[in-house]
């Protein structure tokens, strides 16, 4: 199952602290999603560390603001 996930991997960087609260209901599917990694062969990984990964995912995706990020880009 974790070949389908969007996420497969995790990289090391150097970390940031930022507190956030999630919704019950976030936080179970980050769970979940966490427990579903491990389907494939990996190991359980905590909400806390897919965060990131996932954040950064859905940022780079975002045609928008990749465009907006680039110099004299503008968002439209």
């Amino acid at each position: 199952m974790a070949e389908k996930l969007k996420l497969a991997t995790l990289l090391d960087d150097t970390p940031v602290k930022v507190t956030v609260e999630l919704p019950a209901s976030v936080h179970r599917d980050l769970v979940a999603y966490g427990e579903a990694l491990a389907q494939g062969g990996g190991r359980v990984v905590e909400p806390a560390k897919l965060i990131p990964p996932m954040l950064a995912r859905f940022m780079g995706a975002d045609r928008a603001f990749s465009k907006m990020r680039r110099p004299g880009g503008q968002a439209q």
